[in-house]
């Protein structure tokens, strides 16, 4: 097995940072067009579709052709909603992680590289809607490396370097399709604080959720 090293953000990891983070991104749409597609407004809708049409037309093909084209136009605003946060998070802080992270007060950005290639990666910041705790960002590893323990060592790095610096606790938010990623979080200690859909309208109408995540530190070094 190829060892595995965690170390701090280079500015000639960037190309290699934004690539991962896209394509970790995008992995999630199958399951958020299930999701989607799961939800009782989505299927009413086809099924009102299919049986209007039916009605009109006596005719299984347009019914059969619309709700074709009803299920594609679905998954295109589901790429559509990821694109956008995926320019959102470049635009945010991916695109100058230095500024954003390396030079801000506790805050920092750490990558796992083997064999001299970047495979992981994982931030944190003060968190904004949690005062006084510290918030894990932007953690994604490749699908060659995953199950290699990469992203626990990337947990562990973030929970160490909260705890050195006196935070009580991290937070984090993930969405309700990553479930791999909520197995990993709990596993890890972290407990679920709750749940809320995305203020934006194609999420409020798929609804897609987001979970808050916590981990509480304890004072004496260990971690729950």
């Amino acid at each position: 097995m190829a060892s595995i090293q965690i170390r701090k953000y280079r500015d000639d990891d960037a190309e290699a940072v934004k690539e991962m983070f896209t394509l970790g991104m995008s992995e999630h749409v199958p399951s958020s067009f299930m999701h989607l597609l799961k939800q009782p407004l989505t299927q009413m809708v086809l099924m009102c579709s299919f049986c209007a049409l039916m009605t009109s037309s006596k005719s299984f093909l347009l019914p059969i052709l619309a709700i074709t084209l009803l299920l594609a136009g679905a998954r295109q605003s589901v790429v559509y909603m990821f694109n956008r946060y995926i320019d959102r998070s470049l635009s945010e802080d991916l695109n100058n992680i230095s500024e954003s992270y390396l030079e801000q007060k506790n805050s920092c950005f750490w990558v796992a590289e083997s064999d001299g290639r970047v495979v992981g990666s994982v931030a944190c910041l003060p968190a904004r809607k949690m005062a006084g705790c510290l918030e894990l960002k932007r953690m994604s590893v490749r699908r060659s490396h995953r199950g290699m323990g990469i992203a626990k060592a990337l947990c562990r790095t973030v929970a160490d370097f909260t705890q050195e610096r006196g935070f009580p606790a991290v937070v984090l938010y993930t969405s309700v399709v990553q479930t791999d990623a909520q197995k990993l979080y709990e596993h890890m200690g972290y407990e679920k604080i709750r749940e809320f859909v995305v203020p934006e309208l194609i999420a409020k109408i798929t609804n897609f959720t987001l979970i808050e995540y916590r981990l509480d530190l304890q004072k004496d070094g260990k971690k729950d």
